[in-house]
């Protein structure tokens, strides 16, 4: 829409810029008049305000100026039809890009809501979509919205620390909630609204302030993390141990490898269910590394061994290749 608004304007700019030019010549050749004054003339006559002309105008002058004014008052009225439409024209695809994503909104379900795009936010969407899940942003910058639009997501501006923003987002559908905002204060704004519209939602929130983690946890979030304490860890780990380093930026995709660490879960009617990791090979024949097994009980086996059996609700951590891993999933799913 910008850009046929700047060539609508350019037109209707050379047009009378055109108009104004011929007849300032016309004035100037036919009736001699001085530039200035063929140029008021040309003005009043364009703009039909109806002064009387600056000179009396011979039988040429008169036939130049019929068809001056016809000329340029069609250019006049062209000018004010096209900046009129293009407003028209903007207001309604405004209209109608708001409708359409309340439409894509109403239709997500087990989705995910970011509420903030800031630094921490951006970088969990990006990583939302490039897992390709269902997700849609929730800011109260116009700038960061647009930013996310721009970027393929569904977003929309509005304070995500109200209730009502956050059932127009789905809330009572989704399955998960970011919670980025600047502050914990908004955060846990954010939180609690978020726990007492879905009480089964999983919610995963930042933390500026140490002493804001347990508070934040107290009101319902699930997971709590201080991105100066992660990155303080992480940049010891890159001093005393940058082997270990590698390998965990190479394991979340940090790297650009395609590698990476997923959870699948072992579905009811999988034909893997009742057998052991040793009877499906997945070593050998997908390449795929179980780093660990969740129990529906919550017990977490770290590097099962190769006689552990599988049961329904199972959560297998594994590692490998991205379509290993989507492989491994259909396999679990019984898809």
């Amino acid at each position: 829409m910008e850009t046929t608004l700047a060539r609508r304007i350019l037109l209707i700019g050379g047009l009378l810029f055109f108009t104004v030019l011929t007849g300032t010549a016309g004035f100037v050749l036919i009736e001699h008049y001085s530039v200035f004054d063929a140029f008021y003339m040309t003005l009043i006559t364009i703009s039909t305000v109806g002064y009387q002309e600056v000179h009396p105008l011979s039988q040429p002058g008169r036939i130049f100026n019929s068809f001056l004014i016809l000329f340029g008052v069609s250019v006049m009225f062209f000018g004010v039809g096209a900046v009129t439409q293009t407003i028209i024209e903007w207001e309604l695809q405004d209209t109608f890009r708001i409708r359409r994503r309340r439409r894509v909104i109403d239709r997500l379900k087990n989705h995910y809501i970011v509420c903030g795009f800031g630094r921490v936010g951006r970088h969990a969407s990006f990583e939302l979509q490039r897992a390709g899940a269902p997700f849609v942003v929730i800011d109260r910058s116009e700038t960061r919205v647009e930013a996310a639009m721009k970027a393929g997501m569904t977003a929309f501006l509005a304070d995500s620390t109200r209730d009502d923003s956050l059932r127009a987002a789905g809330i009572a559908r989704a399955a998960g909630l970011v919670s980025a905002l600047a502050t914990d204060a908004d955060n846990l704004f954010v939180i609690l609204s978020a726990r007492t519209l879905n009480p089964k939602l999983t919610i995963v929130t930042r933390a500026s302030e140490e002493e804001a983690e347990e508070k934040l946890r107290r009101a319902g979030a699930d997971t709590v993390f201080a991105p100066f304490s992660i990155a303080g860890h992480r940049l010891a780990h890159s001093l005393l141990r940058p082997h270990v380093s590698t390998f965990l930026d190479s394991a979340t995709g940090l790297i650009g490898l395609d590698v990476s660490i997923e959870q699948v879960q072992v579905g009811a009617g999988s034909p893997v269910v009742a057998r052991s990791l040793r009877d499906l090979h997945l070593g050998r024949e997908m390449s795929v590394i179980v780093l660990a097994i969740r129990k529906p009980g919550g017990q977490m086996l770290f590097n099962p061994p190769a006689e552990t059996g599988l049961e329904a609700g199972d959560y297998l951590i594994a590692m490998g290749g991205g379509e290993n891993l989507r492989r491994l999933e259909r396999l679990l799913t019984g898809a």
